[in-house]
C-alpha cells in the first residue's frame, strides 16, 4: 500500500533533541520504495534473497568493517526491508581521529589462482545470506 497522509498519519518516533551520533544501540529499518519485494521472496517460510537482497546484506556488513566504532547486533534482510541493530561505540573514534585505523585493503588470497568475483566470494563466505 502506498503512503497516504490522509490515512497513515505518520509521526517521527525520534526523541526530540537526542544526538543519534552518540554511542548507543539503535534499531534501524530500511524499506524499499512502495514496499516492493525487490530484495527477494519468501518460499515455504524461508527468505530467499536475490542479488539485490544479497547486496543489501553485504552493504549492512560493510558498515562494521568500514567504521571501527560500529558493531552490528542482530539483523535480517526481508523481501522489502532490512531490520538491524547497529551499536555505535566510543571505542575507535579516537583512533579514527588520530588516523590510527587504516582503510581496509583487499589482499589476494591465492597468488596465481583464478580469483572468484569479489561479490560472489563474499556471499560464499557469509553464512547469513541465503
Amino acid at each position: 500500500m502506498k503512503y497516504d497522509p490522509e490515512i497513515h498519519h505518520r509521526r517521527s518516533i525520534r526523541l526530540r533533541g537526542y544526538n543519534y551520533s552518540q554511542a548507543g544501540a539503535y534499531f534501524v529499518t530500511v524499506c524499499t520504495s512502495d514496499g516492493e519485494h525487490l530484495l527477494g521472496e519468501v518460499t515455504d517460510g524461508v527468505v530467499r534473497l536475490n542479488e539485490y537482497g544479497k547486496m543489501a546484506a553485504l552493504c549492512w556488513q560493510w558498515l562494521a568493517r568500514r567504521y571501527p566504532n560500529v558493531d552490528l547486533d542482530e539483523w535480517i534482510v526481508m523481501p522489502n526491508h532490512l531490520h538491524g541493530i547497529i551499536v555505535i561505540t566510543d571505542e575507535g573514534r579516537r583512533a579514527v581521529r588520530q588516523g590510527a585505523v587504516p582503510e581496509p585493503r583487499l589482499q589476494p588470497q591465492n597468488a596465481g589462482a583464478v580469483p572468484e568475483p569479489p561479490l560472489q566470494r563474499q556471499l560464499n563466505a557469509n553464512p547469513w545470506v541465503v
